[in-house]
């Protein structure tokens, strides 16, 4: 069974799983599907009831999605760490590799690029902007489209929600626009 589950799953296996996840919740729960919004429980469960965005109810609104953002991470740290294979490199397709060869991604040795994920990368300009601004861009923009790419991409669609269309369009175009167009300018 372990050989079984620390292999990558083709996505023929696990795309239905994820597709299915969805209706199963809304079928047996009436519970929504993402993450972000495990954000502001967090803050409602930590920050004083000082502000009024955080002043809810947090532990009827939103346990079950911070016990679901919990193994979402155990989870995280059971792939990587206790069932990943010996090296720990991930299998990219030689077109990949080349297109990161190109614009100065050499390291292939884990599971991220160390060139600008990682300490020392974050000390590079292009380091510093990938992390730092692209994490404010998502935290942003997750918080401006009312929810994240899983939220939005599965739960969303899944629910024929337009705004969640809307939001998973400009997902897409603002990832094909850092990859062809801002990539390409850092490196």
């Amino acid at each position: 069974m372990i050989e079984v589950l620390s292999q990558p799953w083709p996505w023929y296996v696990a795309g239905p799983l994820i597709g299915l996840f969805v209706p199963a919740l809304l079928l047996f729960s009436s519970k929504k599907f993402g993450i972000s919004s495990n954000l502001r429980h967090i803050c409602a469960a930590t920050i004083p009831a000082k502000i009024d965005y955080f002043n809810y109810d947090w532990k009827r609104k939103g346990l079950w999605g911070l016990i679901f953002a919990s193994g979402v991470v155990i989870g995280g740290f059971i792939g990587t760490i206790l069932l990943a294979t010996p090296g720990g490199n991930i299998d990219l397709s030689p077109a990949t590799v080349a297109t990161l060869e190109n614009i100065g991604i050499t390291d292939f040795s884990g599971l991220v690029p160390k060139e600008f994920i990682s300490w020392q990368g974050l000390s590079t300009l292009p380091g510093l902007i990938l992390i730092i601004g692209g994490g404010f861009l998502v935290g942003f923009g997750a918080r401006y489209a009312d929810g994240c790419t899983s939220g939005h991409a599965i739960s969303g669609l899944s629910n024929l929600q337009l705004p969640s269309l809307v939001a998973v369009l400009g997902f897409f175009a603002g990832g094909l626009f850092v990859t062809y167009i801002i990539l390409p300018i850092l490196f």
